[in-house]
């Protein structure tokens, strides 16, 4: 799994000024991270698909909607679909999957941030960077911070200066949770840099 940094996903949560921040983030990143990402952006059903394209159209990374049961292959970003919950499973032959489902909002949220993070505590991965964006809220603050009771994870928010509305990563900071805090534009060199590119 992952490269030689040990790093087995990059999972990022983001909400309100979200898509504008995936259009200047994911363009950025190069065509190989090494692992899968998962971007969870709160957005309502039949808009995520449309948002994956335009950012795969800009970018290097190949970016699509996340299907159900779908492997999830390195230097590929899926983004949760809209108004469904989204986790990361594995397959009966220890492969990463997604999981969409329907289901009951959680904090009137679907997607929701923490189901997504906390999912990830179930898998055979020992290393979780997570990048928390622009968004209104404290959703992924509480899966993080579970996340971070059981494996070995590195977390970025975004900083207050590039946020729209800069509550889902200031909740993270506020617990203590982020590792480094920074501006939009050098996330994607961070993220880089954490996986050994």
């Amino acid at each position: 799994m992952g490269k030689a940094s040990g790093f087995g996903i990059v999972a990022l949560a983001c909400s309100t000024g979200g898509p504008q921040a995936l259009h200047t983030l994911l363009p950025m990143l190069p065509e190989h991270l090494g692992v899968p990402m998962v971007v969870l952006q709160h957005m309502p059903a039949g808009f995520t698909h449309s948002l994956a394209e335009r950012v795969d159209n800009m970018s290097k990374i190949t970016v699509k909607e996340a299907n159900d049961k779908e492997l999830l292959l390195p230097d590929v970003v899926y983004i949760a679909q809209g108004g469904k919950h989204f986790e990361v499973a594995t397959d009966k032959s220890g492969n990463l999957i997604a999981k969409v489902y329907d289901g009951p909002p959680i904090n009137n949220l679907k997607p929701n941030a923490d189901v997504m993070y906390k999912s990830l505590i179930d898998l055979d991965i020992n290393k979780v960077l997570c990048v928390v964006l622009t968004g209104m809220g404290s959703d992924g603050a509480k899966g993080i911070e579970a996340l971070k009771e059981k494996k070995e994870v590195y977390c970025i928010t975004q900083n207050e200066e590039s946020c729209v509305v800069y509550g889902m990563p200031r909740t993270v900071e506020l617990n203590g949770l982020s590792d480094v805090s920074a501006p939009l534009k050098e996330i994607a060199k961070i993220i880089s840099n954490k996986l050994g590119g």
